[in-house]
């Protein structure tokens, strides 16, 4: 019996994380914007791989190149910037049939002086990371946006019971508990006539409210009201997809010291920790597959 033949599979390449900030100064009010940018090429790029023939390799510096060359016009929202190194790299190539292009975005916000926001002097802001990825399959343009480190808690309002128990559970059932995660979540858009950055805002406030808004029997549950919370609001999304750690706050044991803990001194545990996934789409929508290659965590 001969052994199968070993043969090239799927590949992609590019420049990983290239740091651009553009501030745009046409007036005596500065505007910073922050990107983390990634670019990775698909298509024919066999004879590299067994030939060693580099004919086909557009250099990961040229890619470098063109992103701070495209950001030297502006950049406007991240997925409209991605859908443009999309186009031109699929358009400037034959054999380059696709890719993915993926950001994020660091938010920056002025400094008060005198109670008015500087014009030119910012702070790195605290808030979550905006994220976007654009998939270039053939013709097709995936579009998916997203958040991460999106920290919320509730201190009440929130438990988890009637869960199967056996030799091995200790976890004691409640009714009142923190509640708290870093919200990870990606929406793929079904259409591309988008006001991207405004949907972004819409998206985030409805996550939040959706959160904070009904009782959560679990945090299965409360991530559940955050999908459909946004796919009602907005048709021109697709689905929307979740991870988000279940940050545990233990009620410590004062009785030692003779003190009663009414469920406010909490221990806040790092590790480990419960880790949620889920998809909320809509029914009879397929998910192409190509869009959500290589992203990680998100099922």
């Amino acid at each position: 019996m001969t052994e199968p033949a070993i043969v090239l599979g799927a590949n992609q390449y590019g420049k990983a994380e290239v740091r651009v900030v553009k501030v745009t100064r046409d007036t005596a009010r500065h505007e910073i914007e922050d990107l983390n940018v990634t670019s990775q090429l698909r298509g024919d790029f066999a004879a590299a791989h067994l030939a060693g023939d580099n004919s086909h390799v557009v250099p990961t510096d040229t890619q470098k190149n063109t992103i701070f060359a495209f950001a030297r016009d502006g950049v406007g929202s991240p997925e409209a910037f991605l859908l443009r190194l999309a186009e031109h790299f699929t358009g400037s190539f034959d054999w380059v049939t696709g890719g993915r292009w993926e950001a994020e975005q660091f938010a920056w916000q002025r400094i008060p002086v005198d109670g008015a926001e500087h014009d030119h002097a910012f702070v790195r802001s605290g808030k979550e990371v905006r994220t976007a990825v654009v998939v270039a399959d053939g013709d097709d343009r995936h579009v998916i946006a997203g958040l991460r480190e999106l920290t919320v808690l509730k201190t009440t309002q929130s438990g988890f019971e009637g869960y199967p128990k056996d030799r091995y559970t200790t976890l004691a059932e409640t009714s009142d508990r923190i509640l708290a995660t870093d919200v990870a979540a990606r929406w793929r858009y079904g259409r591309g006539d988008v006001d991207y950055d405004a949907v972004y805002a819409n998206v985030r406030s409805l996550l939040l409210e959706a959160f904070a808004a009904r009782y959560s029997a679990a945090l299965q549950a409360t991530l559940f009201d955050m999908g459909r919370a946004v796919l009602e609001a907005h048709p021109e999304i697709a689905e929307i997809r979740f991870s988000m750690p279940n940050k545990h706050h233990f009620v410590v044991d004062l009785a030692p010291f003779g003190l009663e803990n009414p469920n406010e001194v909490f221990f806040a545990a790092d590790r480990p920790y419960g880790l949620i996934e889920a998809a909320v789409g809509r029914e009879g929508v397929a998910s192409p597959g190509a869009a959500w290659e290589g992203i990680a965590g998100f099922c």
